[in-house]
Formats: C-alpha cells, sequence, structure tokens
C-alpha cells in the first residue's frame, strides 16, 4: 500500500485543504459547534478511511446532513442527546451492512450519477464564487439552493457584486493562476512539482499575502476573510472541546426516530458517493458496499461518541483525491492525520488561510466535475440518457443532493420502463471448461441497468488468467450502464490478463477495443 506512497500523501494535501472549511462550514450550516465538525473530519479520514474498502473515498461531515441536523439539535433540546442519536445511526447502519444492503446502490442509473457529479460540480462553482470575491454572507458547505441565512444561491451571487473585498479577490486570482500554471505546465517539466503540490503552494502565498497587506487600508484581508480553526490555549481547553452523548435519552422514542432518519439518508448519500466515485476511479475498483456501510456505522458511533457530527462519504473530497493523484486508501488516512495534527499543533497558522483561496481550490475541482464536453457526451448518447441527467442536475442545483437523485432516479426508471415492458431480465452463465478457467456469459435480449448488480460480481469473481467468452447473439437491447461496466472492466481484464472474446450476429471479435463503439454500430435499440 505505502508503494504509492509520493502519489497519496501529495493527494491528502489537496484534500486536508479542501476539508478544512467544509468541515467547519458544514458545522456551522448544521448549528452544531465547530470543533464538531473537525472531530467528524478526523473520524472519517482515520477511522472510516483505515475500515474502508474503497480505494479513493473520502469521508466526513456531509452537507446533505445540516438540514436534518439543525432541526434534530432543535427537537432533541441538546447536542448531547443529538449525539445519541448519532451513535445509534451508526449502530443502524453496521446493522444495514450484516443485511447487505449495501446492494441499493447498484440500482442508481449511470446518468444519475453522472448527473450528481455535474450538479455538485456547478454548486461547487456557484456558492464558492462569493467566497472567491471575498464575501462570507453564507457559510462554507451550505449546498442547498435555500440558505440557513434566508438567503439562495442567485441572491448570494447578487449581494456578491456590492461586498467585494479587493485583497480577498487579488488572492483569489493569484491562487488560481498559481493553480493553472501549476498543473498545466509545470507538473510536465520537473518531478518537484508533482511532488509539492499547486494546492499547497497557493495556499501558502495566501497566508504570506495576509501578513504582508495587513497594515493596508485596499488590500488587506479581515478576519472574517480567514479560516476560524478553534485555538484552545491549553491542553485541557483542547480537551473541553469534546462532547459525550446523554444515554439517559436512550429510551426516548424520538432519539431512535432522529437516529433512523440519520442512517437511512447517510446510507444512501454514501451508496450514491460510492457509486460516483469508483466511476471516476481510473483504476475502475469496485467498493465492496456493504463493507463500506459497516465502515460508515463504525465511524459514525465513535464520531457521536467524541461530539462529531454524522459522517458519510463525500464526493467534494473524494473527487479533490482522485482529481490530485490518490491511488489507494491511504491518502484519505493521510488527510484525517493531518486534520488531527493542524487542530493539535498549527490551528493558529491555519487562521491564517484565506477563505477566497480555499475557494479558488474548489472552483477547480467544482470545473472538472461539471465540464461541458460531459454535457454534449450525455446529448450524443441519446435523450435516454441525457433527460435523466439533466433532470437530476436542475433538482441538485434548485434543491438539494436528494431533491435531485430522487427526480433523476424517477425519470431514470420511467424511460427503462418505457424500454422493458417486453422481455424480462435475466444473465445466464454457464462454465465451458475445467473449474472456473474458461467462462461463457449470456446475457438477454433485454439487459438494463437493473442488472449492473449480477454482472458486476460475476465479472469480478472471474479469476486471473480467465477467459470470457460474451455472447450478445440474442442481445437487442443493451443499457449504456451495461456498455459502460463493460469498458470499465476492459482495464481491470487487461491487468490481470482475462482474454475477452465477444460472439455477435457479425461473428466473433477477440478482446474489443471499445464495447460503446463496438454496440453503437452492432445494436439498434428498437
Amino acid at each position: 500500500m505505502f508503494k504509492q506512497f509520493n502519489k497519496d500523501f501529495p493527494a491528502s494535501v489537496v484534500v486536508f485543504f479542501v476539508a478544512i472549511p467544509l468541515c467547519l462550514g458544514i458545522a456551522l450550516a448544521s448549528g452544531a459547534p465547530l470543533f464538531s465538525g473537525l472531530i467528524s473530519g478526523i473520524v472519517g479520514g482515520i477511522v472510516v478511511g483505515a475500515i474502508s474498502g474503497s480505494s479513493l473515498g473520502v469521508s466526513g461531515p456531509a452537507a446533505g446532513l445540516a438540514a436534518i441536523v439543525l432541526a434534530a439539535i432543535a427537537s432533541l433540546g441538546s447536542y448531547q442527546n443529538f449525539l445519541l442519536a448519532v451513535v445509534l445511526a451508526g449502530a443502524i447502519q453496521i446493522l444495514f451492512g450484516v443485511l447487505k444492503a449495501g446492494i441499493i446502490g447498484y440500482y442508481f442509473p449511470s446518468s444519475v450519477i453522472k448527473g450528481m457529479l455535474t450538479g455538485i460540480g456547478i454548486i461547487i462553482i456557484l456558492k464558492q464564487i462569493p467566497h472567491f470575491f471575498g464575501y462570507e454572507g453564507d457559510p462554507q458547505g451550505d449546498w442547498a439552493f435555500f440558505q440557513v441565512d434566508g438567503e439562495n444561491t442567485f441572491s448570494g451571487l447578487i449581494n456578491t457584486v456590492n461586498n467585494i473585498s479587493p485583497g480577498a479577490t487579488l488572492i483569489a486570482f493569484i491562487g488560481m493562476f498559481i493553480l493553472v500554471l501549476w498543473e498545466a505546465v509545470l507538473t510536465k517539466k520537473a518531478k518537484i512539482f508533482r511532488l509539492i503540490q499547486g494546492p499547497l503552494v497557493a495556499v501558502a502565498a495566501g497566508i504570506i499575502f495576509y501578513l504582508l497587506t495587513q497594515g493596508s487600508e485596499t488590500f488587506a484581508i479581515s478576519s472574517e476573510h480567514l479560516v476560524n480553526v478553534p485555538v484552545p490555549d491549553s491542553f485541557d481547553s483542547f480537551i473541553g472541546q469534546f462532547t459525550f452523548p446523554s444515554f439517559k435519552m436512550i429510551g426516548n422514542p424520538e432519539i431512535w426516530v432522529t437516529a433512523f432518519t440519520i442512517a437511512l439518508v447517510a446510507s444512501l448519500e454514501t451508496l450514491l458517493c460510492v457509486e460516483a466515485t469508483d466511476k471516476l476511479d481510473p483504476h475502475k475498483r469496485t467498493t465492496p458496499t456493504n463493507r463500506e456501510l459497516f465502515a460508515q456505522g463504525t465511524g459514525n458511533m465513535i464520531s457521536g461518541f467524541i461530539g462529531g457530527l454524522p459522517i458519510t462519504q463525500v464526493i467534494v473530497r473524494s473527487s479533490a483525491n482522485i482529481q490530485s493523484g490518490g491511488q489507494t486508501k491511504l491518502s484519505a488516512i493521510f488527510h484525517g492525520v493531518l486534520l488531527l495534527i493542524s487542530v493539535i499543533v498549527i490551528p493558529g497558522i491555519l487562521n491564517l488561510i484565506p477563505l477566497s483561496v480555499l475557494a479558488a481550490i474548489l472552483f477547480l475541482v467544482g470545473y472538472k466535475l461539471a465540464k461541458p464536453s460531459l454535457f454534449v457526451e450525455m446529448y450524443q448518447k441519446g435523450w435516454k440518457q441525457s433527460i435523466p441527467f439533466i433532470v437530476t442536475i436542475v433538482g441538485i442545483v434548485f434543491g438539494d443532493l436528494l431533491i435531485g437523485i430522487s427526480l433523476g432516479l424517477v425519470i431514470g426508471v420511467f424511460v427503462i420502463l418505457i424500454k422493458s415492458y417486453q422481455n424480462s431480465y435475466f444473465l445466464h452463465i454457464e462454465n465451458v471448461g475445467n473449474g472456473n478457467k474458461s467462462i461463457k456469459m449470456t446475457l438477454a435480449e433485454e439487459v438494463t441497468f437493473i442488472n449492473k448488480g449480477a454482472i458486476i460480481k460475476e465479472l469480478n469473481n472471474l479469476e486471473e488468467n480467465s477467459y470470457l467468452t460474451l455472447d450478445v447473439t440474442k442481445t437487442r437491447y443493451l443499457d449504456n450502464d451495461i456498455i459502460e461496466i463493460l469498458d470499465d472492466f476492459k482495464v481491470k481484464a487487461e491487468e490481470r490478463n482475462i482474454n475477452i472474446k465477444l460472439i455477435s450476429e457479425r461473428g466473433v471479435i477477440e478482446n474489443p477495443e471499445s464495447y460503446y463503439q463496438f454496440f453503437r454500430l452492432e445494436k439498434k435499440p428498437a
């Protein structure tokens, strides 16, 4: 695992800088102590990262739970009572994992998952524009359209026009220039520029700029435009920031209702992020979803025991990890360790970082999630893919993550029902050689995303140096999700020396170059 240290550690630094304002902002948006956001970030990185089977997923406090947390703290009467609900939610998630509820994640169409990623990318850009220009009217991590301060995403943009901070804006543009120059030019020039990440240099430039301009009337950056990590004045005051649950309320039915709500929403968000993260993974590895629920449940129990917020796998930090070159789970663990060290050793230094520089970092994360080329790609795949994709984006931008996913899923299911009412779905596996070395997989007339779980399981069970015969002679409709699974598996097949023979009406093809190109020519859906 440590073989990829030279890639994992720089990626963890980037995730660390992305995580700091999000942990604090989500805690603020949730009506919880600021330190609780850092606790959940640390636990999500170290504990969940160590137990999880995800190679690139990063866990921490989730914006999607902020409204639930805010309402729960108020209704339960105290933060200690709420922490008990978090502990119980973790236990329920562990039960979900034992009952193998993780399979639910496979029943979300690819178009909806891509819409989720793109919608989050757009939200990141829209929400970071005010922070980029030095307007801190809305806390970091509040991703919903209707904000906790009574404003909405677009009114926040309008308010920014009249509240631009020259100093914060200037260093934001300098930070953006450093990030683009680093990625587009310098990393290709020398190895040192790949080891020292651009975001670290941008943050260092931001701190220097803040210190040099403190006395300037024009370019000085005020304290509300800086990171605000709690700074204890002694070890006792640091320990005093931890809060513990009130177990005497365990018989309160409202506690259990809140716990089940948190467990259900957190599990759903995690499974969606797992699916999205696996899709972004260059090596196309598959995360064991039941193990992920167990890991998240363990993390939530520990987080609740010591005063932290609920944890899920989170796509913003996960995508930042992937985009920064992370290769194994060590990058997620290292980011948690960095959070822990920083809040103990250097909280004062962290509080010198301008939020506008961190906004510049998140700008690039958002752009990579919502590239214009993806809209063109989805349009070219036809209305069955593009409509759920667009609906999901609109729901996320004008509502929140769960609203967007729910709308996209409803449209996706409706599209599938239109195409799939004629035939049943099945996958036939047949051993045609000694042991499991040679497998023949025959696909049905209609194969849709509903079959994703079974197909992924069978492909992942193939042994190294084996032979796969894929028979599609009877297949009349093959969903784009299944084609993507086959294209993704091609990478894994090469790494595991698995030979693939495709049998179709046109004949036999050995190890096809692109399943998408082949099926676009071979099959025209009725």
